[in-house]
C-alpha cells in the first residue's frame, strides 16, 4: 500500500504546484479575437493585475483598482465641497465596485486558501506515509496520513469553486446581449486550476482509502509449536497403535 501512498503524494503536490502557478498567472480570462478586427493586441486579466500586449511581445500590466484607489482618484479628480457628499459618493461608488469587482475578492480568497492547504497537506502527507522513519507508530501514520487526504481534498474543493465561479462570471458576460463592455474567454489559468484542484481531490481520496486497506490487512499468528506437538502426537499414537499386537507382525508365517 505504500506504492498508492507514493501516487497520492505525487498527485497532491503535483497539484499544489499547479494551484500555485494558476493563483499567480495573469490569464484569468483574455479578450475575444472572434470580434475584434484588430487581433495583433490583447488584453489578459488575472487575480491581480491587468495586462495588454501585443504581436512585438511588449506588455504592460498594472495592479486591479481597489475601492481606496478608486475614491482617492474621484477625489482628486472631482473635490467636493461637502463631506456629505463626498461620503455619498463613496458609499454609493463602494457598493457598484462590490457588485462589480467582488467575485474577484472571493476568487482570492479561496484560492489562497487552496494553495494554503495544499502546503499544510503536502507536509502532512509526509508525515503519515508509511515509506518514511517520522510520524511516530503506524496508528499515528494512519491517522496523519487520513487528515493529509482531507486538506488535500478540501484544497482541491476550494480551488475548484474559485475557478468556476470566475468562469461562470466570465461566462455570463460572454453569452449577455446587453453587455456592450470588452469581452473576455477563458484563459489558460482557469485550466490549470481545475487540473490542479483534480490532483488534489484524487490524491486526497487515495491517501483516505490506504487507510481503510490498513485496517483491513489480516493478522497472522505462529501456530508452528501447536502443530508440531499434535503431528508428535499423533505419530506416537500411530505406534502404539501399531505395536500394541507385535505377535500379530512378527509371528512365524513371516519368515517362510
Amino acid at each position: 500500500m505504500s506504492r498508492a501512498q507514493i501516487w497520492a503524494l505525487v498527485s497532491g503536490v503535483g497539484g499544489f504546484g499547479a494551484l500555485v502557478a494558476a493563483t499567480t498567472s495573469n490569464e484569468w480570462k483574455v479578450t475575444t479575437r472572434a470580434s475584434s478586427v484588430i487581433t495583433a493586441t490583447w488584453v489578459y486579466q488575472g487575480l491581480w493585475m491587468n495586462c495588454a500586449g501585443n504581436a512585438l511581445g511588449s506588455f504592460h500590466c498594472r495592479p486591479h483598482f481597489t475601492i481606496f484607489k478608486v475614491a482617492e482618484n474621484l477625489a482628486n479628480d472631482r473635490p467636493c465641497k461637502l463631506p456629505s457628499l463626498c461620503m455619498r459618493k463613496i458609499n454609493k461608488l463602494w457598493l457598484l465596485f462590490m457588485l462589480e469587482k467582488g467575485y474577484i475578492q472571493a476568487c482570492r480568497g479561496l484560492m489562497i486558501a487552496a494553495v494554503s492547504l495544499g502546503f499544510f497537506g503536502s507536509i502532512f502527507a509526509l508525515f503519515g506515509m508509511k515509506c518514511t522513519k517520522v510520524g511516530g507508530s503506524d496508528k499515528a501514520k494512519a491517522k496523519i496520513a487520513c487528515l493529509a487526504g482531507i486538506v488535500f481534498i478540501l484544497s482541491g474543493l476550494c480551488s475548484m469553486t474559485g475557478c468556476s465561479l470566475y468562469a461562470n462570471k466570465i461566462t455570463t458576460e460572454f453569452f449577455d446581449p446587453l453587455f456592450v463592455e470588452q469581452k473576455y474567454e477563458l484563459g489558460a489559468a482557469l485550466f490549470i486550476g481545475w487540473a490542479g484542484a483534480s490532483l488534489c481531490i484524487i490524491g486526497g481520496v487515495i491517501f483516505c482509502f490506504s487507510i481503510s486497506d490498513n485496517n483491513k490487512t489480516p493478522r497472522y499468528t505462529y501456530n508452528g509449536a501447536t502443530s508440531v506437538m499434535s503431528s508428535r502426537t499423533k505419530y506416537h499414537g500411530g505406534e502404539d497403535f501399531k505395536t500394541t499386537n507385535p505377535s500379530k507382525q512378527f509371528d512365524k508365517n513371516a519368515y517362510v
